[in-house]
């Protein structure tokens, strides 16, 4: 890291003339600032303009501060003047220690505000610039480290696009409560934008009046409590395969690879009530299956130079593969829609229309969204939606919570304890008995705190301008919230590294949107629609192999060998396999 240094920049252009001075870190203590006495620098002509604007600016340097040791913050005094055409003159003093104090002088609307001034200029392979050195972290978590240099709101600039990335629960409130309205939108990027058919899904889609349509029918058709409540006999059905299966690993003594158990589990329940039909015996049958969902979650994560570099980006992406790679990926997902609304055209059951039956049918109804009639493209971007989104999140969720139980026993006897004994002597566990279980929630929502599914909410787009702590958002500026380390901030939480779930008794904080604290699923109008669905098959889930099995260690491993690293990815699962012990729970 550099040492401390100061730098004033000032610039110009047609319609705005500004003066910016920010705060940084320099390298000499004895450096003066603002060599130019407040003169301006055009940025077309590279000239000093001292005529021809409407305001002056000047920045004087208090070298009155204290002797400070290294890495030690100073405190430094502005003053800045500003002369209107009239000869008026006004004053603003400005004494800060913040690590990035900008004052940009805004001669268009005669104001001034304030900025953002922590910026960082990213290379298209995330290695960060200027002082800052890549160290092989994965983003949210090279992002958590950067705010605690230089607090919870920066301002990233990624190839051509400001981001301003908000890392407590207090900014996040701000943006996604007090101006949710202001940035609701999203970016159109170049991994969603193919695999959504050009944004018409919920996710990608941008704030207009098409996404409320949609988002209204979703909650109303297919997401709604009552439909998933209507599925539970599907998930009564494939958990009971689970169990089943893990019975005869357990007679074994074989271990059981939980990541693929949960995926597989996921998958199924989703693919049935969502298709109609297990994922076996489609394109995407076995392994391959697998293999494409990940896929496509790495073309929607993926950094794509077309998203940050205008014009000449898709050169860059086709150069890299990464087209070739969405183009597959893209076919890939279009050829199993096809293949499952093949199925669907033949004779069904009557009584047993599922989410395709009921989407096909509101086409042939020629149901308009937004000013658009409901097409075949817009049923599979739906598809996408419901398929990457309802599998990976909750089979990743369960896998952490898994592995964070074994690495804690004791709380792993806890929940087992309280299930087993608000559960009796039942053979399966029902959707209702879930209500009983207040210690496994807790465990759920201590998992999402230092596991979020999605680490970095999905990136929104500032329609209007706002401020967040005192900071000017413009428009067109990409907002991510940093979930991971908001669930990380020792302002929001007590020992945040350690695994407590107790901390969660007599509070009432939850997952919902509305404790900024705990933000899985997101908040505002952008909040996950499938929320609900996604909570309710992670506590069946673990309620069910936590009531009928103990789980252990395989032989020779310890509490300490066990390997929490997260893979890279839009959502962050974990990157080694967990592999447990089952021992059948034989008194019931």
């Amino acid at each position: 890291m550099l040492g401390l240094t100061t730098a004033a920049a000032a610039s110009a252009s047609q319609t705005t003339t500004s003066c910016l001075f920010i705060k940084r870190p320099f390298v000499l203590p004895t450096r003066k600032v603002c060599g130019f006495n407040g003169l301006c620098f055009n940025k077309r002509a590279s000239l000093v303009v001292k005529s021809k604007r409407p305001f002056s600016c000047n920045a004087i340097y208090n070298p009155q501060v204290q002797t400070i040791q290294e890495y030690q913050s100073e405190t430094f005094d502005y003053i800045v003047f500003f002369q209107d055409g009239s000869g008026k003159k006004a004053k603003m003093e400005v004494a800060t220690d913040e690590a990035f104090t900008p004052i940009k002088q805004d001669t268009k609307k005669r104001k001034l505000r304030y900025y953002p001034g922590n910026i960082y200029e990213y290379h298209l392979l995330l290695v960060f610039r200027s002082s800052e050195t890549y160290t092989g972290e994965l983003p949210h978590q090279s992002l958590w480290n950067l705010s605690k240099k230089y607090g919870p709101v920066m301002l990233l600039k990624l190839g051509k696009v400001p981001t301003v990335v908000l890392s407590s629960s207090e900014t996040a409130k701000q943006a996604l409560r007090d101006h949710d309205l202001h940035c609701c939108s999203r970016p159109s990027l170049a991994g969603g934008r193919e695999l959504s058919y050009n944004n018409r899904d919920i996710s990608s889609s941008p704030y207009n009046e098409y996404w409320k349509e949609l988002r209204k029918l979703c909650a109303q058709e297919l997401l709604s409590s009552k439909q998933i409540q209507s599925i539970q006999p599907i998930k009564d059905e494939e958990v009971k395969k689970v169990i089943d299966s893990i019975a005869e690993s357990s007679s074994l003594k074989n271990p059981v690879n939980l990541n693929k158990t949960f995926l597989a589990l996921t998958t199924s329940v989703v693919c049935r009530t969502a298709f109609g039909v297990s994922f076996e015996g489609t394109v995407l049958s076995n392994d391959r299956f697998n293999t494409l969902v990940r896929e496509a979650f790495e073309m929607l994560g993926s950094f794509s130079a077309s998203d940050f570099i205008p014009y000449i980006g898709w050169i860059i992406d086709r150069f890299t593969g990464l087209q070739g790679r969405r183009e597959k990926s893209f076919l890939d997902l279009d050829a199993f829609y096809e293949q499952i609304f093949d199925l669907h055209n033949k004779e069904k059951q009557e009584g047993s229309e599922d989410l395709v039956d009921l989407l096909l049918r509101l086409e042939k109804e020629e149901i308009v969204v937004g000013n658009d009639k409901l097409t075949r493209n817009h049923i599979k971007a739906i598809l996408m939606n419901i398929l990457l989104g309802g599998i990976d999140t909750s089979a990743i969720s369960m896998t952490w919570a898994m592995a964070e139980l074994a690495k804690n026993p004791r709380v792993m006897k806890k929940v087992q304890s309280e299930i087993r004994s608000q559960i009796k002597n039942k053979e399966r566990i029902s959707f209702d008995d879930t209500d009983k279980l207040e210690y496994l929630k807790m465990v759920i929502k201590e998992t999402w705190r230092l596991h979020p599914p999605t680490p970095l909410l999905l990136p929104r787009e500032v329609m209007t301008e706002f401020e967040i702590n005192g900071y000017t958002i413009p428009v067109k500026t990409r907002v991510h919230v940093n979930v991971w380390a908001i669930g990380r901030d020792p302002d929001s939480w007590k020992d945040p590294e350690m695994f407590l779930p107790e901390r969660f008794m007599d509070s009432n904080i939850d997952a919902k949107g509305q404790n900024f604290e705990l933000l899985s699923f997101g908040s505002g109008r952008r909040i996950c629609p499938g929320m609900y669905m996604g909570t309710t098959m992670v506590e069946f889930g673990l309620a069910n192999m936590l009531y009928h099995f103990d789980w252990k260690l395989p032989e020779g491993m310890a509490v300490e060998d066990i390997d929490m690293e997260e893979a890279p990815g839009l959502t962050v699962s974990k990157k080694s396999e967990l592999l447990l012990v089952p021992v059948k729970y034989l008194e019931h």
